[in-house]
């Protein structure tokens, strides 16, 4: 990530954080994959960590490392870019401030490695970042993420009918606001679906699973733009379940 990108999503995620947690109590109350509100222990995406180390990328206030913490692993730590996100962290976490790109944390430290809409759609080289989770994952150590389904990406950002119809080239590879003196404020990376498993492949990954989950027919209230109309016709989120070797 370039300076002025890290700059940008540090500023970004600390002036959003209020807002943020004011918007989506529900889905920050415990381990949701994603706003369809599928929760790990349903899924069971991760396996049987109750005696492994466990890393979440980008984990924002760690609800979900707060929900593993419970006695539900081994060990469980995390960390994410903006300051005001942690901040808003509960109960007793091991939680650092860091960039995705720059993990610090030894070779080989984790069993486990997750991210459930966390750092990885604000990075612009994936592979890099999957080569340094290879580098702190164990011997077939696993990592699992959640994303914005790529296909979402050619989408508007509205729940309703307006977000119905393909507007934005799916090749199309970031998004990026600017303030009026020309400094970057925000930026976000766009990746097919082919361009996600390369980068695991490239990194050193096989690719167990990919899961884009319907939306759940009792789940009526829009998540921003995620909301039962879309989800009905087309995926929202892209879940990817990778191990090393």
């Amino acid at each position: 990530m370039t300076n002025d990108a890290a700059r940008a999503q540090r500023q970004w995620w600390d002036s959003d954080a209020e807002r943020y947690h004011a918007e989506h109590g529900p889905y920050l109350s415990s381990f949701y994959w994603s706003p369809e509100m599928i929760h790990e222990a349903d899924a069971r995406l991760l396996g049987d960590v109750s005696d492994k180390s466990v890393l979440e990328l980008g984990c924002g206030s760690a609800p979900c490392s707060s929900w593993l913490a419970a006695g539900r692993a081994g060990f469980v730590t995390g960390f994410d870019i903006s300051a005001e996100m942690l901040a808003r962290a509960e109960g007793a976490l091991h939680l650092v401030q860091a960039d995705v790109q720059a993990l610090p944390y030894r070779d080989g430290a984790f069993d486990v490695v997750f991210s459930a809409f966390g750092g990885l759609p604000f990075v612009p080289d994936a592979e890099a970042v999957f080569r340094d989770v290879a580098r702190v994952l164990a011997d077939a150590g696993r990592l699992v993420f959640s994303v914005n389904h790529p296909m979402r990406w050619i989408f508007p950002d509205d729940p309703g009918a307006a977000g119905l119809g393909a507007a934005i080239p799916y090749f199309e590879n970031h998004y990026a606001e600017y303030d009026e003196d020309g400094t970057l404020t925000y930026i976000e990376y766009h990746r097919t679906v082919g361009d996600w498993i390369r980068a695991l492949v490239g990194a050193g990954f096989r690719v167990l699973d990919v899961i884009e989950p319907e939306w759940p027919a009792e789940l009526t209230e829009p998540w921003g733009q995620w909301s039962p109309l879309r989800g009905r016709i087309f995926p929202g989120t892209a879940i990817f379940v990778a191990q090393l070797g």
